[in-house]
């Protein structure tokens, strides 16, 4: 039974993740090196806390039961954990490092999860001391709106695994899909190559961003277009997912378009940096 969860990472993701965890009734350690960052991620979720009090879905004395079960500190700071969820950039290396480290710290009887929206989790499960009880929980972005939860299964996952994080996906109120371990999962797989085609749109001067991004929205009736998505999740982050598809499938569909990389090596990543596909305001 999870009772006590620790989010590697306190960026976007991982203050999302955070408050979900918490606002479910589980006691959460946020565990990040930059103390910028767990300041940033304690008001985000504070903020958050409080429009939902706002609008009246959330009581000012459930807000104050989330945030008494929420802390912070800059490495783990026990090892009695139910469940680990790492939720830092998606970079193979770095995921790998932690989640080898952080496996040598828990309990052995501890879930390792990964937030990876599209590296192996096999490969990740393998680098750590008990492949078994590794899984990907991919979340959504913003995690604490969207509904999904996109769960992939290694090679090694074991039953009991899957169990219990089904289990927490449901006390969450998430709705749980299930993927097999192959590049990109689902979402992303269908996603990613849809933005790389909207960026080559623009790159080939078809149409201008707007044009692109109201032509999606009306033609297809999505919410968001998908350069301004693009900029939501951070073109760093796309460019790192059309890479692993890229890579993985050795198929040139999955090519990403240059102008992505030029903006990624530009320091264009998106709303996160202030500038992306659209500008907004200097951060």
């Amino acid at each position: 039974m999870v009772q006590q969860v620790v989010v590697l990472g306190a960026g976007q993701m991982g203050n999302g993740i955070a408050q979900v965890c918490a606002q479910s009734g589980y006691h959460v350690t946020v565990v990040d090196i930059s103390e910028q960052q767990q300041a940033a991620a304690q008001a985000t979720i504070a903020k958050n806390l409080a429009r939902l009090v706002g609008k009246g879905s959330l009581t000012e004395d459930d807000k104050i039961a989330t945030l008494s079960r929420l802390s912070f500190a800059q490495a783990i700071p026990h090892a009695d954990f139910d469940l680990l969820i790492e939720a830092v950039s998606e970079n193979v290396a770095l995921k790998a490092k932690l989640l080898s480290e952080a496996s040598l710290k828990l309990k052995e009887n501890a879930i390792i999860a990964s937030n990876t929206s599209s590296i192996s989790l096999t490969q990740l499960a393998m680098v750590t001391n008990r492949p078994d009880r590794v899984i990907g929980m991919h979340f959504m972005n913003p995690v604490p709106v969207m509904q999904l939860v996109e769960v992939i299964r290694s090679l090694t996952t074991s039953e009991a695994t899957f169990t219990v994080v089904q289990q927490v996906i449901e006390k969450m109120g998430k709705t749980m899909v299930v993927s097999q371990d192959a590049p990109g999962f689902i979402v992303n797989r269908i996603l990613m190559p849809m933005i790389n085609e909207a960026i080559f749109t623009l790159y080939e001067g078809i149409a201008s961003p707007e044009d692109i991004d109201t032509a999606m929205k009306l033609g297809t009736n999505q919410p968001m277009g998908p350069l301004a998505l693009a900029d939501l999740i951070g073109l760093d982050t796309c460019l790192a997912i059309m890479t692993v598809l890229y890579e993985g499938f050795s198929d040139s569909k999955y090519r990403p378009c240059p102008l992505l990389r030029n903006y990624v090596n530009a320091g264009w990543l998106g709303r996160k940096s202030g500038r992306g596909f659209y500008e907004y305001g200097a951060k």
